[in-house]
């Protein structure tokens, strides 16, 4: 299944030349909350309205596949997230050989997230 996770796309480009990502959310490090947090396509919109409305730099959406995830040794777990929703969560740092696609993203006038 694709699994999403947004990013600073200044973020993803660093971690393109270090070989690994390590940042887990618009707030915390992976060192810091344990894991990554994903969303699958049908939480991504909400996910980057809570989260990303209020950063104003270049957003990048990272579209992965959570089998090849899991396949490299990396635990992909969709645990609860307090709202009713399974989430995606991956124990471990982003390979960048694991991204299909890294897709600009921003809010629309309207304040629809585009990617």
């Amino acid at each position: 299944m694709q699994i999403f996770h947004i990013a600073r796309a200044a973020d993803w480009q660093a971690a393109t030349i270090a070989g690994a990502y390590t940042v887990s959310s618009s707030t915390a490090t992976l060192a810091e909350e344990g894991f990554i947090h994903a969303s699958t396509a049908a939480q991504l919109d909400a996910t980057a309205g809570r989260f990303y409305r209020d950063i104003h730099e270049p957003l990048v959406v990272l579209v992965m596949d959570d089998q090849q995830i899991t396949a490299a040794g990396t635990a992909v777990v969709h645990e609860e997230a307090g709202n009713g929703e399974r989430y995606p969560h991956l124990f471990g740092p982003i390979d960048p050989a694991w991204v299909q696609d890294a897709r600009p993203a921003h809010f629309d006038e309207t304040g629809h997230f585009v990617f």
